[in-house]
């Protein structure tokens, strides 16, 4: 069982900004890597000689800038996924605390789940289209920036392709969450003290055994995901757009109110 309490020292939007500018600045250093690993995923030719082989046949067909297809993308979605991750997180653990402000750990992974779940549907987008500009040759790109990525998935493969492989994320969440918050919860039977008396060393290698655990956990939702994402299907002839769509709401609306 833990207690809840709100940390009055910092503002929301603080821990926003930390939060998103920490995320960027660890994205960026790991670019190479997390796009080593979404080719893997997909099946990319490049990773067929293993890890170094792979970065070197990038940067020889495609240049040394290829090692960060992607990583704006990736950076500018983490400041709307942390808002809401953070926001919902929020109103979970309070909905979830009890009248004396303690919530079991069972509830406490339940709540970091769900927000994980609605962050990852509202960005999900924006994941789908890093996936493509990174599977792209960049030199002979199919999508020239991220609004053009957009508008181009869209008119050519309908708005649910931008959802393509969401259902593998949502449920990657779990695990992930559980895993991190399981590694987080035996800390102190591990180092033998109270998380309190932690050194900033021993929080940096918690911080890394937690994602470890988190990552293996969910890691087969994620290959599912990236096959998904990379998939392009023409947009099915008949089947109603979604301006379509809207147009007949709003007629039914319409009729509705006059009776």
């Amino acid at each position: 069982m833990a207690t809840w309490r709100r940390d009055g020292r910092v503002t929301a939007l603080q821990r926003l900004g930390c939060a998103g500018l920490a995320g960027a600045l660890s994205l960026s250093l790991t670019a190479p890597l997390e796009l080593l690993t979404v080719l893997a995923q997909v099946g990319s030719g490049h990773c067929r000689r293993g890890l170094r082989g792979a970065g070197r046949s990038l940067c020889r067909a495609e240049g040394l800038r290829a090692l960060w297809k992607g990583n704006l993308t990736a950076c500018l979605r983490l400041f709307p996924y942390s808002a809401l991750q953070l926001a919902a997180s929020r109103r979970l653990v309070i909905l979830f605390t009890d009248e004396l402000g303690h919530i079991s750990h069972w509830r406490a992974i339940m709540a970091g789940s769900l927000a994980g779940m609605v962050a990852t549907i509202v960005t999900y987008p924006t994941d789908v289209i890093k996936t493509r500009l990174i599977v792209q040759n960049r030199l002979e790109p199919s999508y020239k920036g991220i609004l053009h990525a957009f508008y181009k998935i869209y008119h050519q493969e309908g708005l649910l392709a931008l959802y393509r492989g969401v259902s593998p994320a949502i449920l990657g969440a779990v695990p992930f969450s559980a895993g991190s918050f399981f590694v987080y919860i035996n800390l102190d039977k591990i180092w033998r003290e109270p998380i309190v008396h932690f050194t900033p060393l021993q929080n940096f290698i918690n911080g890394c055994v937690a994602a470890a655990v988190a990552q293996t956990l969910s890691f087969p939702f994620e290959t599912v995901k990236r096959k998904m994402q990379r998939i392009k299907r023409p947009r099915v002839p008949g089947f109603p757009t979604t301006e379509q769509l809207m147009s007949v709401l709003l007629a039914w609306l319409t009729v509705s109110d006059k009776l």
